[in-house]
């Protein structure tokens, strides 16, 4: 392979046919993968804890053990292999199924190896990013992880990218947490003026930070009234 590091892919696929063709051109076309295949969520984590893989697909829905309750069970143990769902469901409950599961992102069948390869290399490289991430721009809030750096908001491996007035008022916060954050300091540092506009604007923001901050009670942006907000966790 001509130095090249090989990805461990755990595949769990009910669909013999299917995994045997995903198996061999992950192998054999595309190259740089050594891939173990099985057919159900309950040999998926024996695999799991045998095999080590460095990233797992898995169908969401198989006999014996679906895919959400065998993610379920490893996110018990491992928070770190990347878990891709590759599956014809893709209405907003199962994937909201699947995140709450711990899964990291989804593929649509059918797919391309070559889409499959691309989605897997992509993850890689953010992984591999995030190694050498700048720690002065990483906060952490209750069960959150929030990396200033790249704009990501993280619970339970889950990423949720901010926009960038999301991520200025929130490393803002961050870096006064427990005090109280003046709103013509937020505005003038976010906005560069303070007027009627500006100031709606913030508390859409704010708004919208509280919600993704929801999952966890312990963490909350408070309105500190005829003053500011003030970070709490």
């Amino acid at each position: 392979m001509n130095g090249q590091i090989m990805i461990k892919l755990l595949l769990v696929e009910d669909d013999e046919n299917l995994g045997y063709m995903i198996k061999g051109s992950l192998e054999d076309m595309i190259g740089g993968y050594e891939v173990v295949h099985v057919l159900d969520g309950k040999e998926g984590l024996k695999a799991w804890k045998e095999f080590s893989p460095d990233i797992i697909v898995s169908d969401i829905e198989m006999p014996v053990m679906d895919g959400n309750e065998m993610v379920r069970i490893i996110r018990e143990a491992d928070g770190d292999t990347p878990i891709f769902f590759a599956t014809a469901k893709g209405s907003p409950k199962d994937v909201t199924t699947g995140y709450r599961s711990g899964v990291n992102n989804y593929i649509k069948k059918p797919f391309l190896p070559e889409e499959l390869n691309a989605h897997i290399q992509a993850l890689i490289k953010l992984k591999n990013g995030m190694k050498m991430r700048d720690e002065n721009k990483i906060f952490k809030l209750g069960n959150y992880c929030f990396d200033a750096e790249h704009s990501l908001l993280q619970l339970n491996l889950q990423d949720r990218i901010l926009t960038m007035r999301e991520t200025k008022i929130l490393q803002l916060l961050c870096k006064n947490k427990g005090d109280t954050v003046k709103r013509e300091k937020i505005l003038e540092d976010i906005w560069g003026e303070s007027n009627f506009y500006t100031s709606r604007s913030l508390d859409v923001f704010a708004k919208k930070l509280r919600t993704y901050l929801s999952e966890d009670p312990s963490v909350s942006i408070r309105t500190v009234k005829g003053i500011g907000l003030m970070l709490i966790d």
